[in-house]
């Protein structure tokens, strides 16, 4: 993580400031509750360590997504492999930044897959059992991560509690798969 590059240059600068300087003031509601409230923000910070990318932002404020802040979030989980982007799902940013808050920390997500492309996606499916043919990676709508000082078990726990997406904990391989698709849980 020495020198990474930052994603935030396309992010107007007034809103990271507008939701910086609130950062004592508003907090993140649980999965239920995500989209309502006037005066709230919404926060994200990721690295990605294969791209030496990270991102710190607001991408939410006031009950109005952020496009340049969205933008910059689905840049950063890209398919590395293939330099390939798709729009992240909002409602998976949004657990994203919940299960975070609810973790209480300043350190950033350590992001080991966003986005798949279908190719990224077959290639990881002959290597592995555990990679499902129809993902959620390939769909916008999953990420893979990990946090050097937060337990899987702690970041599973924190998204379990939003009752909100799939959350399967990966012991063996250290890391928490994410996503904005039916509620369930798996693994330990």
């Amino acid at each position: 993580m020495d020198n990474p590059k930052s994603t935030t240059a396309n992010v107007s600068r007034r809103f990271v400031l507008a939701g910086l300087a609130g950062a004592g003031v508003s907090s993140l509601l649980p999965a239920p509750a995500l989209a309502r409230g006037k005066g709230e923000y919404r926060s994200l910070n990721l690295v990605n360590n294969r791209t030496g990318e990270w991102i710190k932002t607001a991408y939410w404020v006031e009950g109005t997504y952020i496009p340049d802040a969205l933008e910059a979030i689905s840049h950063l989980m890209r398919d590395w492999r293939e330099d390939e982007e798709i729009p992240i799902a909002p409602a998976t940013i949004d657990i994203l930044a919940a299960t975070h808050n609810l973790l209480d920390c300043g350190e950033p997500f350590e992001v080991i897959s966003g986005y798949r492309t279908p190719k990224t996606n077959a290639m990881l499916r002959r290597r592995s059992r555990g990679v499902a043919r129809n993902s959620y990676h390939v769909r916008g709508m999953a990420v893979d991560l990990t946090m050097k000082t937060r337990s899987i078990r702690q970041i599973a726990g924190a998204a379990k509690s939003l009752s909100a997406g799939g959350v399967g904990t990966y012991s063996r391989a250290q890391f928490v798969h994410l996503d904005s698709g039916p509620k369930r849980d798996w693994g330990r």
